[in-house]
């Protein structure tokens, strides 16, 4: 890491006032830092890997709740890509643990609930270990410090930006568990075959994503929505050091060289709504 060039870049970028809107993900070993372009992985052990976000060109990128799944599957391209940050086992549990609540659905209805509750714990298990919770205040942190235009300040330690973000991930799933019940008790017919089941699951998912759009409008006029979410975050954080900030800094100050080169800034919407981050 050059810290002349990344210091340099950060204190322009803290005059800039306008950047282009970031998003994360905590890793055991790391933080990765995503925009609409690019994505960056900075390692406990000092390494860098970066990496491309796929563009949704297709027709169906304007498709309300289609658009969503599109949203949902660049946001966890940097884990699940052949490129990515997740080794071959854990892109194949993550998979898994994706997949498994669409399956779940072809259980007895007696069967969803426990299963659904055993995935969960297994999973965030998984997400969770090592040092992902203080990782992922540092990525709140350092994203924070992005928007606030202290990101010089918070690398020296004089500002320490909040830990707690609204567009994490932990909010999506807040809001996507009420929505989730209220179509199960919306579907007029009780017990739905393992197809329907399926597809009311997918439902689901799609009106959540267009709802955390809703909620992500600069009007902040259902940002009442984030509540639960953010009280939520206490639990999946914790207080970073000096030094886990500096590992999300990293990653931000690779997204944010690309996005200044002039084949990354055509074409960036700074306002433009980021899928939630893991």
């Amino acid at each position: 890491m050059d810290l002349a060039a990344d210091f340099e870049l950060f204190r322009m970028s803290d005059a800039a006032g306008a950047l282009p809107r970031l998003g994360g993900m905590a890793r055991p070993n790391g933080v990765v830092i995503v925009s609409e372009r690019y994505w960056a992985f900075a390692s406990t052990d000092g390494g860098l890997r970066e990496g491309t976000i796929s563009a949704h060109t297709t027709r169906f990128a304007r498709i309300p709740l289609l658009r969503g799944f599109l949203q949902l599957a660049a946001s966890v391209g940097p884990l699940l890509g052949g490129r990515g940050v997740a080794r071959r086992g854990e892109r194949a549990f993550l998979l898994a643990a994706m997949l498994a609540p669409l399956l779940f659905t072809a259980l007895p209805s007696r069967w969803e609930l426990p299963a659904g509750l055993t995935m969960t714990v297994v999973l965030l298990a998984w997400l969770f270990r090592g040092r992902t919770f203080r990782l992922h205040g540092a990525e709140h942190r350092a994203i924070a410090a992005a928007e606030a235009g202290s990101l010089t300040a918070t690398w020296a330690g004089e500002a320490r930006p909040t830990r707690f973000s609204p567009r994490c991930g932990t909010n999506f799933a807040a809001l996507a568990l009420p929505v989730t019940a209220l179509v199960d008790r919306a579907w007029p017919y009780g017990f739905a075959p393992a197809a329907m089941s399926f597809l009311l699951a997918l439902l689901s998912l799609g009106v959540s994503m267009e709802l955390w759009k809703m909620v992500q409008h600069p009007s902040g006029l259902l940002r009442g929505f984030l509540i639960p979410g953010l009280a939520l975050q206490r639990l999946t954080t914790r207080e970073p050091s000096l030094a886990d900030s500096r590992i999300a800094l990293r990653a931000v100050a690779s997204v944010l060289r690309r996005e200044a080169e002039p084949e990354g800034a055509a074409g960036v919407d700074p306002a433009a709504p980021l899928a939630p981050a893991l």
